[in-house]
């Protein structure tokens, strides 16, 4: 059942049907987690209203990292067996990937000031999300280099396959190294050391952001799709 999916022109009708329907779910996530962050989330005792900062951060920092996983996956899958639709993921993955780690350098950055009195810090979580963010401008730089698609596919396939080294760097440097940034208090789901009145409106906002990323990648991946149509009867036009 979800091997048909695995055709492009499968995949493009799932994608028409199903991305209204996550943006839409998005958007209620957002509203219900914007209104429980702002006015049933308790400002922090030592933080203040400055923790607020946290419901768009947090949630940005771990797509950043899943949408990469998300990529290396598919960038094995396509080197292995040379599927398309492992291309495309990928390559519609890569801008939406860079804007989440994007936004959360720029978060950090904002939260970071009022915290240790700095926007930057030369930290090894800071550091290496730093890093990942200019691995996603690679992928996208790489794929937009090559009017053969299929090499360019295949040199970012590489390149992210070797960068997905960098995800335990970023996971767990605040374990390894003596960092500013806090431990991890979140993911620790059997006993996790935040309040249930912030967890609650974090996840919330998760959820919208979740949302919003199927929505964008279905959204990309049709166009994707569609464009590799136009090169296809483009390049039979030209050799006919």
């Amino acid at each position: 059942m979800i091997f048909k999916f695995a055709n492009p022109l499968k995949f493009q009708r799932f994608a028409g049907k199903f991305q209204p329907v996550f943006l839409s779910l998005s958007l209620f996530f957002l509203i219900f987690g914007l209104f429980y962050s702002f006015f049933k989330s308790p400002p922090d005792y030592l933080q203040g209203e400055t923790v607020r900062i946290m419901y768009i951060h947090v949630p940005c920092a771990w797509f950043s990292l899943m949408i990469y996983s998300i990529i290396a996956v598919c960038s094995l899958f396509s080197i292995v067996f040379k599927h398309t639709l492992a291309d495309i993921i990928s390559r519609a993955s890569a801008p939406i990937g860079a804007s989440f780690t994007l936004a959360t350098l720029l978060t950090g950055s904002i939260w970071g000031k009022p915290t240790w009195g700095t926007w930057w810090f030369w930290d090894a979580r800071l550091t290496s999300e730093l890093v990942l963010l200019f691995i996603y401008l690679g992928l996208i730089l790489i794929t937009q280099s090559y009017e053969d698609r299929t090499k360019g596919d295949r040199y970012a396939s590489i390149l992210a396959v070797i960068g997905i080294v960098n995800l335990p760097i970023i996971k767990w440097s605040v374990d390894w190294w003596n960092t500013l940034h806090q431990p991890a208090s979140i993911s620790k789901f059997s006993s996790p050391s935040i309040d249930e009145s912030m967890l609650t409106p974090l996840l919330i906002m998760t959820l919208s952001l979740l949302f919003f990323f199927f929505s964008i990648l279905l959204m990309r991946i049709k166009a994707e799709i569609i464009q590799r149509k136009i090169d296809v009867i483009r390049f039979n036009r030209v050799n006919q």
